[in-house]
């Protein structure tokens, strides 16, 4: 089987750093289509330095080469064309500054048995190199397709997050035609899916897609500016499930549920009113 349960549970990944700029948070928030309008104070916090405040979102690209060494990990040996990203998780531990470096460790944390593909889970650590504390811990969740039927844990059950009721907030979110050309350049998620045509009718889309972080990112972009008065730095953790996919010059609509434990949230397309991420939920915490 390519995948061995036994080895692979608990197993590392090759540790790895990453350093960036306040030019590489402005390029991930443009990705995000952050700076609309150009002269917008709460945009600018995202695409000027010279007030510029972190998403708290920019903490999924450090840990991105890190998470596409899967198939290098003991125990797992896969066809790498085969995994969707299922679910994305991000704990923060302190305000991600403008510019920085971390070190990362990661392991495999479980891999469940959903019949016609296996849910393997990782959590990756990064670690702030200049005070050797951990500055935001990422768990990615992965389907891999043809994987499953080996007798494994269905895992645990997940809960809705939203509320019975209306929501409190609706935010409706443009892309551009362009987002995902912009969104792999800046996150350096390459996979031609998000750009070539003849691979995206190849895994049986009509066009390429955004990549899922990216919308993700956007649904946190719009919990921040309705919810928590365009403060990122309130965020304390962020989750959500990736059910649908946005293809490029599609508007995201998030709806957002306020609530004394933190903050739920949904997102679909405006077009077609397909459903794109779900069990959202942020954690409010007031950072240092």
């Amino acid at each position: 089987m390519p995948i061995d349960v036994d080895k692979a549970v608990g197993a590392v990944f090759a540790p790895t750093t990453y350093e960036w700029s306040d030019r590489d948070v402005i390029l991930y928030h443009l990705a995000l289509g952050a700076g609309n309008p150009p002269t917008d104070e709460a945009e600018l916090r995202y695409a000027y330095e010279g007030d510029l405040h972190v998403l708290p979102s920019f903490g999924t690209i450090p840990p991105f080469s890190t998470m596409m060494s899967l198939g290098l990990v003991e125990g797992i040996d896969i066809d790498l064309t085969q995994i969707l990203h299922g679910e994305q998780e991000i704990e923060i531990h302190r305000s991600i500054p403008t510019s920085g470096s971390v070190n990362q460790e990661g392991r495999i944390t479980g891999i469940y048995d959903k019949g016609k593909g296996a849910l393997v889970v990782m959590e990756i650590v990064s670690v702030d190199i200049k005070s050797g504390e951990p500055m935001f811990t990422n768990r990615s969740s992965v389907f891999v397709r043809g994987e499953g039927g080996f007798g494994g844990e269905s895992g645990p059950p997940t809960k809705p997050t939203a509320p019975d009721r209306e929501p409190d907030h609706l935010v409706e979110s443009p892309t551009c035609p362009q987002q995902a050309l912009l969104y792999r350049m800046s996150s350096g998620d390459l996979n031609p899916l998000h750009a070539d045509p003849g691979f995206a009718m190849f895994a049986g889309f009509d066009r390429p897609i955004l990549h899922g972080l990216c919308t993700y990112g956007v649904a946190l972009k719009a919990v921040v500016g309705a919810a928590l008065n365009n403060e990122p730095e309130r965020v304390g953790g962020y989750r959500a499930r990736f059910s649908g996919v946005v293809f490029p010059g599609e508007t995201i609509v998030t709806r957002i549920w306020e609530t004394s434990d933190g903050i739920a949230l949904e997102a679909s397309t405006a077009e077609r009113g397909e459903p794109v991420l779900s069990h959202g939920w942020v954690d409010v915490a007031l950072m240092p």
